[in-house]
């Protein structure tokens, strides 16, 4: 399964903005520290992001990328 939602982990300052933005409550702060002393946001359930962006629209520091996954047509 490919990822929906990526963090640079190394840069968020744990703002929080995205957890609370986040419709399916599916992003959290980790249990783990970054190189800077604070807890990265993280997805923890890709396969339930709706890969909506309002994630990455409210990050101050423009660490979240989003995806949306490819649609495949079938024919008929």
């Amino acid at each position: 399964m490919e990822k929906r939602v990526i963090f640079n982990e190394e840069i968020c300052k744990s703002c929080g903005l995205c957890v609370h933005v986040c419709p399916t409550n599916v992003i959290f702060l980790a249990d783990y520290l970054n190189g800077k002393g604070y807890r990265p946001a993280t997805v923890v359930d890709q396969e339930n992001c709706i890969s909506c962006a309002k994630c990455g629209q409210i990050c101050p520091d423009s660490v979240i990328s989003v995806y949306r996954p490819v649609k495949v047509l079938q024919t008929v």
